[in-house]
């Protein structure tokens, strides 16, 4: 992504303390990856190292330094959303092949879990039925 849009998300960012993180999350929002010439150009704009922007790219689970195939569905498999049949959501949902089922740990919904997130939607309360939804409607898209 270089060129204006690049420079664009940069712009909207730099008169923040630590614009960084933001700047990375935007870039990926974009174009669903960060690519090598990302991370130069902005250690340019920013007056950073190449080094020190990689490795908060490297560092972050949620930053991709290559792009995905398929759609990504971030599904909870800590301790609370295991206790409520995360596992068998995976191993019981229909078109899990058509997404990237995602492993996080925690997504803050303990008390309705199991959980997955997509972008930046959050989904609670999931079950065979509501699982699958949720992979049609990614994988449709």
């Amino acid at each position: 992504m270089n060129g204006p849009d690049l420079e664009a998300i940069v712009e909207r960012h730099t008169t923040r303390e630590g614009p960084l993180l933001p700047i990375l999350h935007d870039v990926q929002a974009v174009q669903g990856w960060i690519m090598e010439d990302d991370i130069v150009a902005i250690a340019q704009a920013l007056n950073l190292s190449r080094a020190e922007v990689s490795g908060v790219v490297s560092f972050y689970h949620d930053f991709r330094r290559t792009p995905t195939r398929r759609p990504v569905i971030k599904l909870c498999r800590a301790e609370a959303c295991q206790a409520r049949g995360a596992e068998a959501l995976v191993k019981g949902a229909a078109g899990v092949d058509r997404v990237e089922i995602e492993t996080v740990y925690c997504l803050g919904l303990c008390s309705v879990g199991p959980a997955a997130m997509i972008g930046t939607d959050v989904h609670a309360r999931l079950d065979a039925s509501s699982f699958s939804e949720l992979i049609e409607q990614v994988g449709a898209a």
